[in-house]
């Protein structure tokens, strides 16, 4: 059987703006149970370095029925922080026979 594994998603909340008018956030960790993680493959590396200009180094799925906010998200995993990049691909939950339909990239958070 397919396993996930426990991830903390950093939701995030405008708290107002910076001098420059940029939005400034406040994270608020979330434990989100059963999250796929695989090494991104070759051809997705070089995709998200070409279309985002961020180097991708997993791909992590999330479970059905997720209603968090993961675009640009820090997330941590494997003692590790990691930056949700790119948009997701998602599937029609009825029409998806396992228990994950999102899929997101992630890349090494500093």
């Amino acid at each position: 059987m397919i396993k996930g594994i426990p991830v903390v998603l950093y939701e995030r909340t405008e708290i107002g703006r910076d001098e420059f008018d940029h939005p400034v956030y406040e994270e608020h960790p979330v434990t989100v149970e059963n999250v796929l993680v695989a090494p991104a493959s070759t051809t997705e590396i070089l995709d998200a370095v070409h279309l985002y200009g961020k180097k991708a180094v997993y791909n992590i799925a999330i479970p059905k029925g997720d209603e968090h906010e993961w675009k640009d998200c820090r997330v941590d995993f494997f003692g590790q922080s990691w930056r949700v990049i790119s948009f997701p691909q998602q599937g029609i939950e009825e029409n998806i026979p396992l228990d994950w339909n999102q899929k997101w990239m992630v890349e090494r958070y500093e």
